[in-house]
Parts: C-alpha cells; sequence; structure tokens
C-alpha cells in the first residue's frame, strides 16, 4: 500500500510505519492487489482509504467516532465513517445522526452528508476495516483492517489527552474497550441505524457532552454545524 503511493500522514506515520512492515499488513495488500487484478471495484479509492488520518492530525484529535465498514454503494464512501460525498443521498443512519445533532444542540440538519468539516477539527471518523468490494458489505472484513485500525486507537489512547471517544454500537463498543477511561471520556450509545436508533441514540447526547467535556478541560469544543 505504501509502495503503490498511498501517504499516510505524517503524525500518524511516524508512529505507524512498522506496522506496514508486519506480515498481517503484506497479507492485506497482496488480498487487495489481487481483487483489483481480478477486476473487482473497491471502495474508497486507494487514496482515499487513509482520509481519516489525513483529515484528523494524531496530535490534534479531540474526539474519535467508531465505525465498522466503508459503505459499499457506487459513490459514497470516501474515506471518513458515515461520511459520504456530497451529492450522495444520505445514508439512513447518517440521517439519524442529523437528527440527534438537532434535537441536542439545535443544528439545522444539513442537505449533504460530507463530514470532512468535524474531521478537520480534530474528529476522528475512524472506521474498523479500510476499504470494501462494491456491493458486498463487510466483503474485507478479516483481512487485517482491524489489526492496524486497533493500533491506531492504541496510539490515541496513549499519546492523546482528554479525548472523546464515541461509541455507538456493540462492535465500536467492543473495539473501543482498551481505552483509560481515567484519561478519556468513553461516550456509549446504541448504533444510529434505524434497527437501533430509537433504543438510546436518540436522547445520547453525545455532540453537547462531548463538547461540555473538551471545554471543561481547556479544549475547544467541536462546531457540528456543518457548512451548506
Amino acid at each position: 500500500m505504501a509502495e503503490a503511493g498511498i501517504q499516510l500522514e505524517a503524525s500518524w506515520l511516524a508512529r505507524l510505519r512498522t506496522e506496514f512492515e508486519q506480515p498481517y499488513m503484506q497479507s492485506l495488500k497482496t488480498f487487495l492487489r489481487a481483487e483489483k487484478d481480478a477486476g473487482k471495484v473497491i471502495f474508497p479509492p486507494g487514496a482515499e482509504m487513509f482520509a481519516a488520518f489525513d483529515h484528523t492530525p494524531l496530535d490534534q484529535v479531540r474526539v474519535v467516532v467508531l465505525g465498522q465498514d466503508p459503505y459499499h454503494g457506487p459513490g459514497q464512501a470516501h474515506g471518513l465513517c458515515f461520511s459520504v460525498r456530497q451529492g450522495v443521498a444520505l445514508p439512513p443512519s447518517l440521517v439519524n445522526i442529523y437528527k440527534e445533532l438537532h434535537e441536542d444542540l439545535g443544528v439545522p440538519a444539513p442537505q449533504h452528508g460530507c463530514l470532512t468539516h468535524w474531521a478537520d477539527q480534530g474528529v476522528l471518523l475512524l472506521n474498523s476495516v479500510l476499504s470494501v468490494e462494491r456491493g458486498r458489505a463487510a466483503s474485507h472484513q478479516g483481512k487485517g483492517w482491524e489489526q492496524f485500525t486497533d493500533r491506531a486507537i492504541e496510539l490515541v489512547n496513549r499519546d492523546c489527552e482528554h479525548v472523546v471517544f464515541m461509541l455507538w454500537g456493540s462492535y465500536a463498543q467492543r473495539k473501543g474497550a482498551v481505552i483509560d477511561e481515567q484519561r478519556h471520556c468513553v461516550l456509549r450509545a446504541p448504533h444510529p441505524s434505524p434497527l437501533s436508533a430509537h433504543r438510546g441514540f436518540f436522547g445520547c447526547r453525545h455532540f453537547s457532552r462531548a463538547n461540555d467535556y473538551l471545554a471543561a478541560r481547556g479544549r475547544s469544543p467541536i462546531d457540528w454545524a456543518l457548512p451548506s
């Protein structure tokens, strides 16, 4: 992957460089190359697989939102969990995120689903798996990405102070089990999917709670309102 020209943001690369040399990452690279050679379409495009890191350097992380897999429909995934490109229809989970944001902070629901404004402020929008085959949800699970993103979470846990982790759903909560809750704020809620949002995602007030935590520790809050 690194050899293919994908560059990781400098602060992350300094700490994750050795991961690219590990057998699991070499195996992942071989798998991705074979999938492409077989004519399969992979999302997001290679240059955007590490977009979450590129938009949110390690020393700027204030909030972490953990997702699972990239969207597998054409034009959706661009490397940030829950986010879709401008002009793409809003996925149901993101619609519910916007509903909770409006109820919590009064932020009007944006007309688009691009969350780069959050990422550029220090919200690490990290999927556990960073690639997927078109039309095949979860098709790249168990290929090595989970180990790589576990390592990234460990780095935030170890090297950053006073970070808010938003863990939505059981998958994210299991992945975030390593977080030191003495040093960081861990907010848990059901997943915003229509199947589970009514079980406690609605009303969780994670956006205001995150900003309250950051402000109480001298860190700038997040501007959750998205520009049109």
